[in-house]
């Protein structure tokens, strides 16, 4: 299979969503995309089936923090101080979606390693949590209340949160790196009672971590894409390599300003 590497950078949440759906209808049948981006403006994103309804969109916007819905399943998250990935993989090319999930969150595991050895801490979830009635409870508005299997976690806490979905012949997954400590403030923008606000900071709190809580130091934000990139190559045993000029996006305006690799498995 050819793998192609895309850094699109600091975009909008709905250029960001939008690109991982362009991604999904043009990739082909032997062509497996991992692309690294940002957001900006910070940017709270909702689940496919999450109403807008919790989430306060004119405070937001006040605030000038975007609102997007995410092609993906889960909860609100606050996209701020962390670095996003997504991957784009053909159904026919994989065992079983849950080992899909697996392997990319072992390759994101590598690739953490490699930025600081000390992240050799890090572990995948190894149970499932009960996400029917988990959704029952009022801190299920927000993404990172609850690890799913193989989700990345450093001592207990949930360091990545990632949300697959198959569409079509293919496999979208995408997640949060978090980074840095700003998306704990999505419960200002959730309606919802202060005796649920509390509760889910609470969760905040008790169920997740960041890098710069870890290690102690801002991110190095162009060490961490480097490091995943190789943890990619190391895992999946491929290699980016050359721009290709002829991807399929749709946005391809964004490949003119944006660097681009490619490879053969």
């Amino acid at each position: 299979m050819k793998w192609f590497f895309l850094n699109t950078g600091f975009n909008t949440g709905k250029y960001n969503m939008d690109f991982d759906r362009s991604l999904v209808k043009n990739c082909g049948a032997d062509g497996v995309y991992f692309r690294l981006f940002r957001w900006k403006p910070y940017c709270i994103s909702l689940g496919a089936n999450q109403s807008f309804s919790s989430i306060n969109s004119i405070k937001a916007l006040n605030n000038k923090i975007d609102v997007a819905q995410r092609p993906t399943g889960g909860r609100a998250i606050l996209h701020a101080e962390e670095l996003t990935y997504s991957v784009v993989y053909p159904l026919n090319k994989i065992s079983s979606l849950r080992n899909l999930y697996c392997e990319i969150n072992k390759a994101l595991r590598e690739g953490l390693i490699l930025y600081d050895d000390r992240l050799i801490a890090v572990e995948l979830e190894s149970e499932q949590p009960d996400l029917r009635n988990f959704y029952k409870e009022p801190v299920s508005e927000i993404c990172f209340a609850v690890s799913a299997k193989s989700e990345i976690q450093f001592e207990g806490k949930k360091l990545i949160g990632s949300a697959q979905r198959k569409i079509n012949n293919t496999v979208l997954q995408h997640g949060s790196i978090l980074c840095g400590g700003y998306h704990r403030r999505i419960t200002e923008y959730l309606n919802s009672t202060e005796e649920n606000l509390i509760k889910i900071n609470n969760e905040l709190f008790n169920k997740t971590i960041e890098l710069e809580n870890i290690l102690g130091y801002k991110t190095d934000y162009e060490k961490l894409e480097d490091s995943l990139i190789t943890g990619f190559e190391k895992h999946f045993n491929i290699k980016f390599e050359n721009v290709n000029s002829e991807s399929p996006l749709l946005y391809k305006e964004s490949l003119s300003r944006t660097p681009t690799r490619s490879g053969q498995a």
